[in-house]
């Protein structure tokens, strides 16, 4: 399987060269800036993960520059990465389960603690959507499987067919071996997770992912999960997280982060905590990649991750950026 992403090594910090799309030769180059220490901002703020999430912040940034909500930015924001189809960790252009099943997770939450989200949900392009729809028309936070797609359908939801070719040999080639491991920083934990801010302070956070390569079917992660994948508290925080979700739900992750910035912490140093309890628990972490992204409700922001090539895109009145998060250990 060829990687969506190759890192290689300039200096103590890195940079990073790109693929994306359907071949091997990197579509884009991107330099990651460094995070300063206690980054503040003062009016609207988005960041998202990975080098996609540049394009979604731009989207998200047009929405808010525009007049719309926060929950607006974040939906549409995200919403774009779910409609490239060269994406390979998130949407209908995603690899696929071992079954050879393309499956879709999304979760959305706003500034007063409202959620929805959906979980194995097939053919449908847009599931964050569906995750806001189950938030505002539902008593629930969560709908999955076929249960999901029938309601999602019975709300004006329609289904649509993607075959992508590439996806289709990526799988037809994985079943030679049919062995299952997960490489840090590529297609298996490229997640798209956007938090954001408003001029007013507003928070909100969405999730989207078509979760890791040829796994077993019926596996969700952590993207759908709220606490885990997503948090938002307008009264503390927001926070998203990347990487092997199973690691992130057990520690109830971006809850964590979130909880640590009500307590007084720094965006960053909360990051740092959450991933270190991560490694505390976890003794063989070789190839588990975990990154977090943290606002603070007074538009404070940081990331942090466990392995170095983590990256993530800001967006600022003043900045537009692809970021380096800090890490504990060198990759590779």
């Amino acid at each position: 399987m060829q990687d969506r992403r190759h890192f290689i090594k300039v200096g103590l910090v890195g940079t990073a060269a790109f693929a994306t799309g359907c071949t091997s030769e990197p579509a884009q180059e991107a330099i990651p800036a460094t995070l300063p220490t206690g980054s503040t901002v003062q009016g609207p703020l988005v960041l998202s993960t990975w080098i996609h999430g540049k394009p979604a912040n731009a989207k998200a940034w047009e929405v808010l520059s525009g007049g719309g909500n926060v929950l607006d930015a974040v939906e549409q924001g995200v919403a774009v990465v779910e409609s490239d189809f060269t994406n390979r960790s998130v949407g209908l252009g995603g690899l696929p389960d071992r079954d050879g099943h393309v499956t879709l997770d999304a979760c959305i939450q706003d500034h007063d603690g409202r959620a929805g989200a959906v979980a194995f949900v097939q053919r449908y392009e847009h599931p964050v959507s569906i995750a806001r729809a189950v938030m505002e028309r539902t008593p629930h936070v969560l709908l999955v499987g076929a249960g999901a797609e029938r309601w999602a359908s019975e709300n004006g939801f329609s289904p649509r067919h993607v075959e992508v070719p590439e996806v289709r040999a990526k799988w037809q080639e994985w079943l030679k071996k049919g062995e299952y491991k997960p490489v840090a920083n590529i297609e298996n934990h490229d997640t798209i997770g956007m938090i954001a801010m408003d001029a007013q302070g507003r928070l909100a956070g969405s999730c989207t992912t078509s979760g890791m390569a040829y796994k077993v079917h019926g596996r969700v992660g952590d993207s759908p999960i709220i606490g885990a994948g997503l948090f938002v508290d307008g009264e503390a925080g927001a926070a998203c997280a990347t990487g092997v979700g199973e690691l992130v739900i057990r520690t109830a992750g971006s809850h964590t982060v979130v909880e640590l910035m009500r307590q007084g912490m720094e965006p960053t140093a909360a990051c740092k905590e959450a991933v270190r309890r991560i490694i505390k628990q976890n003794r063989e972490m070789k190839d588990a990649q975990v990154g977090f992204l943290a606002i603070r409700k007074d538009g404070a922001y940081g990331a942090w991750s466990v392995y170095r090539g983590f990256d993530f895109a800001l967006r600022t009145p003043d900045r537009d950026e692809l970021v380096d998060a800090g890490y504990d250990r060198e990759w590779p």
